[in-house]
């Protein structure tokens, strides 16, 4: 269905279109980090493709400890996209490494985009270069790494966060032990 939009997208970024794959209506194309926003754009402007509907941002992290072998890419940024006129999707891959792992934020031309990469920074700590409001999004701030991450510890302890108060008075059944409250 959208075979046209990979080859589209290989005649027009030759080399920065590193793989593709279409198998069974799922369209993928791995791209080049540094042409993310060429490609992004042309997907959204051009009437031929006119992705339209911004479907999802995640990652994925490829971590093993002991590693077998040393891997170049730690981590995977996958991008879902709709036409809406056109009826065709496609999921754009793009490979990251283990360092300082950033990609420019989409956002800027895809609004909906916002929450997802909030997210994914959230999760992964992947870092989306001017978003417009690139912080926490499902955790508080002061939480300290990244959960998803596979190298994130498994009881790893957070910093505790002050029981919020309603008009300045803690309800009393928040003073009472669990123990008190057992009919036992």
């Amino acid at each position: 269905m959208s075979s046209g939009v990979l080859d589209a997208l290989k005649s027009r970024f030759g080399e920065a279109i590193l793989a593709t794959h279409a198998d069974c209506g799922d369209e993928t194309a791995v791209v080049a980090p540094g042409q993310l926003l060429e490609i992004a754009g042309l997907l959204r402007d051009d009437p031929a493709l006119a992705f339209d509907l911004p479907l999802d941002v995640t990652a994925v992290d490829y971590f093993s400890h002991p590693s077998p072998r040393p891997c170049a890419t730690r981590f995977e940024v996958i991008y879902h996209l709709r036409s809406l006129s056109h009826g065709h999707r496609i999921r754009l891959k793009v490979q990251l490494t283990a360092g300082a792992p950033q990609l420019p934020s989409l956002s800027p031309i895809w609004p909906g985009f916002s929450w997802y990469e909030r997210e994914t920074f959230d999760m992964f700590g992947i870092h989306f270069a001017n978003h417009p409001d690139l912080r926490r999004l499902l955790l508080y701030p002061e939480f300290v790494g990244h959960p998803l991450r596979k190298d994130y510890p498994l009881r790893g302890y957070q910093p505790t966060m002050e029981m919020p108060t309603l008009g300045g008075n803690r309800p009393a059944e928040l003073d009472s032990s669990p123990e008190e409250d057992w009919p036992c």
